[in-house]
């Protein structure tokens, strides 16, 4: 019987990180002397990986400067980490879900901007480890939109594009998987607008747990 690969972004569609994204840039760039980024404007990177993020919140900044920010970001999201002040609660019904398609027999995967360490954090810390195989994260690929890490987690189960789904709120998400010819279901509780998946290639947006379930089959 062929793979049926569901694999889900994390920030913004699995979880809910983005108070924690805004705290962290905003002390980055203070480290670094330079304005805080618009709250919205961090908003819509999220799902990049960090140095592709640090170059479109600051378009001035050379090599070296890209570089101290994305030190000072990994610094300050790691203290939040330790000192118990960083929340990433997952959306509401997300747990109940993947239970529920990994008892269907869907083989569950993310490809994320995450670190390797904020994810293996984040599905520890809500007891979602045991449900997924493959992992991808901007540690080990390009950014998203490059297709790298989906490509990766399909190769890891062998996994052909036809039964393959990739799940997420932004267009970098939806964009990714519609280069390798894989479905792309976006959903409207993250970081992009509906109207903006739909046109990046999704065939459709979820409004709900009940609804994404429905779509990804």
């Amino acid at each position: 019987m062929s793979v049926r690969l569901a694999v889900f972004d994390c920030d913004g569609t699995l979880s809910d990180g983005q108070a924690g994204v805004v705290r962290a840039m905003d002390i980055a760039f203070a480290e670094q002397g330079l304005a805080a980024p618009d709250h919205h404007t961090v908003r819509r990177i999220v799902g990049l990986s960090l140095p592709q993020a640090m170059r479109e919140l600051a378009p001035q900044a050379d090599d070296d400067a890209v570089r101290d920010l994305v030190e000072s970001y990994k610094s300050a999201f790691r203290a939040m980490r330790e000192d118990g002040s960083l929340k990433e609660p997952l959306y509401d019904g997300i747990p109940a879900l993947l239970e529920r398609l990994h008892a269907k027999g869907w083989t569950l995967g993310v490809a994320t901007g995450k670190s390797d360490r904020g994810l293996a954090s984040t599905l520890s810390a809500n007891g979602l480890a045991h449900l997924f195989g493959p992992l991808h994260t901007a540690d080990r690929h390009p950014s998203k939109p490059n297709p790298a890490m989906l490509q990766a987690a399909m190769d890891d189960c062998l996994a052909a594009p036809e039964n393959t789904v990739m799940i997420g709120d932004t267009v970098y998400d939806i964009v990714m998987a519609r280069s390798l010819q894989v479905r792309a279901i976006g959903v409207d509780w993250g970081y992009h607008e509906a109207d903006e998946l739909v046109n990046a290639g999704a065939e459709a947006v979820a409004t709900s747990m009940a609804e994404l379930e429905e779509l990804i089959g």
